[in-house]
């Protein structure tokens, strides 16, 4: 192993002690970028660090300037106001009108409504957030077992991250140069199945124990027409954004534009929003809080184009990428273990920061291992030409991340639901959620074993 690459492991291993410290993940790779570079240029000298600092003049605006990101803030707003318009209250009442008279219907709902909340939202820790606030009281209220609720409202929370628009998708297609529409194409069989996974354990899980759910007590008539009424545009605008999406109506950003006009007159109409009085400050928080997101996203790749310009000059991802490609290891066997990685990496990092820094050193190597730049799928290790693994292997390690998020010990969804239900013991929580881990796994082997249910949608509607 040369110089470089030595400097590059030890930058690698110093970036993985700060993101464990906690360190905010931007400062922690803007640290070890600028550090290890200097480092390097004492080291090899034709690698002066000067040069490297000069592109800071130019590189933040060329990370951030461009059309493709342009959506980011844009499903972000679309988001807080949805949240703040008190879509997700009346998203949550529509279905519990739908499927609240079920034994379970209630924790179904909260489901449901994670589904739908997260199509707007595009963040699990968002989606858990918001959703816990408006169904943890009412769960509680009609006596189900804590248990069920928040294992119910924890898993619920990480549809966000995949079910389309999502943030971390558009981050992903651009680290990987991969199409954003695709992505958005390939993640919603997977998440519907998710949704499926899970409404499915809740019906075991109270066919088998009664009591951690009391029967379902009948909504009055009035109560059920105006839950109906008011989840009607909110299914309406779900749909027109999703399947917009989907079926290649419109691209991405033009489709945020929309969705975002749509949120607002929609909390225009219900007075939720408004240009006076509690509506403007509602609209003025979401404003802010978007701006201090989109800002912080915007930060994160600014840090890991920084991070990656080191590693370039290195070396590191180019050696890795070909020690894997001559050790003889099962392509099969490397691609579990970066999921077991991912997995493991979810426990300590939002989907974020795991894409913009490890990405970087996984995707090389599974060129590798594929068979090269020019592949052809026939010949291909995972039978899929780059472009199509671009995809399949983006949807699978979203679906790791997310599992990632409930794992004990320190899944992030369940301290955010803890901190919600401070009265419920962590390890309910963490009974509650196994059903839905087990559950996620059998989704992943699926994944795995049958790409089409990833690759079929986009591949149809590329036609």
């Amino acid at each position: 192993m040369s110089e470089r690459e030595l400097v590059g492991l030890g930058a690698l291993a110093v970036l993985l002690v700060l993101l464990l410290l906690r360190l905010p993940v931007a400062v922690a790779m803007l640290v070890t970028g600028i550090g290890g570079s200097w480092v390097l240029s004492l080291l090899v000298p034709f690698l002066r660090f000067e040069p490297y600092l000069k592109q800071f003049k130019t590189l933040f605006w060329n990370t951030v300037a461009s059309y493709d990101l342009s959506v980011v803030p844009l499903f972000v707003l679309m988001g807080y106001l949805a949240s703040h318009g008190g879509l997700a209250r009346d998203l949550f009442a529509g279905i519990q009108a739908l499927v609240g008279h079920r034994r379970g219907g209630v924790a179904m709902a909260a489901i449901g409504a994670c589904a739908g909340f997260g199509a707007v939202c595009g963040s699990s820790l968002a989606t858990a957030s918001t959703m816990g606030r408006v169904a943890l009281p009412e769960l509680a209220r009609l006596g189900y077992h804590p248990r069920l609720s928040t294992g119910t409202l924890a898993a619920g929370g990480t549809l966000g991250i995949l079910i389309p628009p999502s943030v971390p998708l558009v981050i992903y297609a651009i680290v990987v140069e991969a199409s954003i529409l695709e992505m958005f194409q390939a993640a919603i069989v997977p998440g519907l199945l998710a949704v499926v996974f899970f409404l499915a354990v809740i019906a075991l899980a109270v066919r088998r124990d009664p009591a951690l759910a009391p029967p379902a007590a009948p909504m009055e008539p009035a109560e059920r027409r105006l839950a109906l009424l008011k989840l009607l545009p909110v299914l309406l605008l779900f749909g027109a954004i999703i399947l917009g999406l989907g079926m290649g109506l419109f691209t991405p950003t033009p489709a945020a534009g929309v969705g975002v006009c749509l949120i607002l007159l929609y909390g225009l109409l219900l007075r939720t929003l408004g240009l006076g009085g509690i509506g403007r400050l509602e609209i003025g928080r979401a404003v802010l809080d978007t701006a201090v997101t989109s800002s912080m996203i915007y930060f994160i790749l600014f840090a890991a184009e920084v991070l990656k310009g080191f590693f370039a000059r290195t070396g590191l991802p180019t050696a890795i990428a070909g020690w894997a490609a001559t050790s003889g290891l099962d392509p099969w066997l490397v691609l579990s273990a970066m999921l077991v990685l991912l997995i493991v990496l979810g426990c300590f990092l939002e989907s974020l920061s795991m894409i913009v820094v490890v990405l970087p050193f996984f995707w090389p190597v599974l060129v590798e291992l594929n068979g090269g730049e020019d592949v052809v799928a026939a010949a291909a290790a995972y039978g899929l030409g780059n472009e199509e693994l671009k995809v399949w292997f983006g949807i699978l390690a979203l679906v790791v991340v997310e599992l990632g998020l409930v794992t004990p010990p320190v899944g992030l969804n369940l301290f955010i639901i803890g901190s919600l239900a401070p009265n419920v013991p962590m390890r309910e929580t963490v009974r509650g959620v196994l059903p839905f881990l087990a559950s996620e796994g059998v989704r992943i082997l699926l994944l795995l074993a049958f790409p089409l249910l990833t690759l079929g949608l986009p591949r149809l509607l590329g036609r």
